[in-house]
């Protein structure tokens, strides 16, 4: 299943797993290369360069395929970050969370390919005409942070594919067969898949979060403000008393909450992130079986 994603890339399918935090694992990054993937690590809540090097060595452990890695621009360490991905010869970064015009020269420098995760056909074109060598149009679905602008996966895909030359992937909504498909034929050239993964056996997240995710709705999730942006998270009990406060409060999404909730399954200590498919994943599998059925 060749296209100019795989190509780009170096993996057999053109499933790329969204950056989760806290819990996207080294093992389950593994795991999804080894599939056929590209598995990504996460440096959005990284500190110092020296945890994403012993999160990069552990990953070339546990397989010999290509992985990557998301930056998250708004953490300052990103431009060293991309300095150590590079070291350690990983090729290709997504780009969320800002704007990518100073990062992208210095990837091409490293001789890295930078994947720009856009909410609308606006930042799209700008993020191409910065050097982007492929889109990732995340839409109003996707768990974890957003905007305040976007449009839904079905009608951002193809707006994007439109007006871009480079490949689109798409995300946001998608979990099975038929969101891939789909994906597909509205005219991208891959997906970008996150929330599925956390109902995975090889990723870390607590078997609460596991079981929020699989016993939920597809109306089981809420859009939180929190200044600048929101968050989608699932509806707990937490969630709920935020909606009624009309507050977010620091401690419920990152340091102590996030590994709290997230890790140790606490879900009055923090918001769990997840997008609305979390209505489509009624159960926990591997993997390699998350990606087997989505290509079969």
């Amino acid at each position: 299943m060749s296209n100019r994603v795989t190509e780009m890339l170096g993996c057999q399918y053109p499933i790329i797993q969204g950056a989760m935090g806290i819990i996207s694992n080294p093992e389950m990054v593994a795991a999804v290369s080894n599939a056929g993937g590209l598995g990504l690590l996460a440096t959005a809540f990284a500190d110092n360069v020296d945890i994403i090097r012993e999160q990069v060595q552990t990953t070339k452990k546990l397989t010999d395929k290509p992985f990557g890695a998301n930056l998250f621009m708004m953490n300052p360490l990103s431009d060293q970050f991309a300095r150590l991905l590079a070291e350690e010869d990983v090729r290709a970064v997504t780009l969320s969370g800002g704007s990518p015009k100073v990062l992208i020269p210095l990837l091409h420098e490293l001789g890295m390919k930078a994947l720009v995760v856009v909410p609308t056909v606006k930042v799209a074109v700008s993020a191409e005409s910065h050097g982007a060598d492929a889109i990732v149009a995340e839409g109003s679905e996707s768990g974890g942070i957003q905007g305040y602008q976007g449009a839904s996966t079905i009608v951002l895909t193809p707006a994007v594919v439109d007006a871009a030359k480079v490949p689109v992937i798409a995300a946001g909504g998608i979990g099975d067969s038929r969101g891939y498909k789909a994906a597909l034929a509205l005219g991208a050239e891959g997906v970008q898949v996150g929330t599925r993964f956390i109902a995975s056996t090889e990723c870390i997240a607590h078997a609460t979060y596991k079981d929020i995710i699989v016993q939920s709705p597809e109306t089981g999730t809420e859009l939180l403000d929190r200044g600048r942006l929101r968050i989608r998270a699932l509806h707990t009990p937490l969630v709920e008393k935020l909606i009624q406060s009309e507050q977010m409060e620091d401690y419920v999404f990152g340091g102590k909450a996030m590994e709290a909730s997230w890790l140790k399954g606490d879900a009055d200590a923090g918001v769990l992130p997840a997008g609305q498919i979390s209505g489509l994943i009624h159960n926990v599998l591997s993997v390699k079986e998350i990606i087997e059925e989505m290509v079969s």
